[in-house]
């Protein structure tokens, strides 16, 4: 995949190879003044990267009794249906999938929602989760704040692609979408790489103001759950 580089939140094609301007900053609680925080490092092998290391997909880490996915998809559709009270959703509507900018329908076992990372899985492996504790792992793969309703089409172009790899289509939603991984990686201390980082300062430099989120669950599971 083509790298890509990003002035502000609109995305273009770097032919040039020329020096950057000024470095960007932000003020501190912004997106832009955390990414300084980051550990820069090479990204590692994805020796021993499997979707198990991260435990059953879906787990009901927060303990309400409905699984992850089912909690996302809640939060993020309107006119969301149930086929058993308020945890199994079966139809809704992503209006608008902030990936590609459309309305999208969910409709279960025929769906063209995912339910993404935004810090992939194999990503965080390589960037620092291949030592993590079984339960920290789970976590991050559960945790709300690493996860996004999104239209499948654009989301399956991403795979592990990081800042400096992979924007969303919607030009308007990337200064979001970056502040999303910066606060994920912040949380979890999964380092990034040089191009990454500066990536990261090239698009939250066109919306230096853009808070950092917060929030989402304790960065360990609950010890009933078990990963490889």
């Amino acid at each position: 995949m083509a790298a890509v580089a990003v002035t502000g939140c609109k995305a273009e094609t770097d032919t040039t190879g020329g020096g950057a301007g000024p470095e960007p900053q932000g003020r501190a609680g912004s997106a832009l003044a955390a990414v300084d925080g980051l550990t820069i490092k090479g990204r590692a092998p994805k020796t021993g990267y499997a979707r198990e290391r991260f435990g059953t997909a879906w787990a009901d880490t927060d303990s309400n009794r409905c699984d992850t996915r089912d909690d996302i998809l809640k939060r993020d559709l309107t006119s969301v249906r149930y086929s058993d009270g308020e945890c199994k959703v079966v139809a809704g509507t992503l209006a608008p999938d902030p990936y590609g900018g459309k309305d999208i329908s969910f409709k279960r076992g025929a769906s063209k929602v995912d339910i993404d990372h935004l810090v992939a899985l194999s990503d965080a492996w390589q960037k620092g989760a291949f030592k993590w504790e079984p339960s920290k792992r789970i976590a991050f793969a559960n945790d709300p704040l690493n996860l996004l309703a999104v239209d499948a089409t654009p989301n399956r172009s991403k795979g592990d692609g990081d800042t400096a790899t992979w924007l969303p289509p919607n030009k308007g939603y990337r200064c979001t979408y970056v502040a999303g991984q910066v606060a994920v990686k912040k949380k979890y201390g999964v380092w990034v790489t040089a191009a990454e980082s500066a990536a990261m300062k090239k698009v939250l430099g066109g919306c230096p103001d853009q808070k950092l989120p917060t929030g989402g669950n304790p960065t360990a599971a609950p010890p009933r759950f078990h990963a490889r």
